[in-house]
């Protein structure tokens, strides 16, 4: 079965610190790029950062930038977003995805997590 858990969300104070996990299992994790995206109350979902196949390459929107860190573990099937200084602004979903392209970026992605909450708030 192809799926993605994510895990790590919770409550954290504005400037604190979250690290979230996503369980990759059922597809060859290694051959795909993998995003995080987030989804606020009311809002659309918002791409947050992208990774290549071997975790070399990484990508960020620019409200993130410079707080979130991306990355991967291929031996483990991990994939991980390391969120430093958060802001209130940062409360959403977060899910873990799937580009849809196997040994190339695609650009989209076609299976997404379940999702993990994360909220900033003091």
């Amino acid at each position: 079965q192809v799926q993605l858990v994510e895990s790590g969300g919770g409550l954290v104070q504005p400037g604190g610190s979250l690290r979230l996990s996503c369980a990759a299992s059922g597809f060859t994790f290694s051959r795909h790029w993998m995003y995080w995206v987030r989804q606020a109350p009311g809002k659309g979902v918002e791409w947050v950062s992208r990774i290549d196949r071997g975790g070399g390459l990484t990508y960020y929107a620019d409200s993130v930038k410079g707080r979130f860190t991306i990355s991967r573990d291929n031996a483990k099937n991990m994939l991980y977003l390391q969120m430093n200084g958060l802001k209130s602004e940062d409360t959403a979903v977060y899910f873990c995805a799937k580009d849809s392209g196997v040994d190339y970026y695609s650009s989209s992605y076609n299976l997404k997590g379940q999702g993990t909450q994360v909220t900033v708030s003091s």
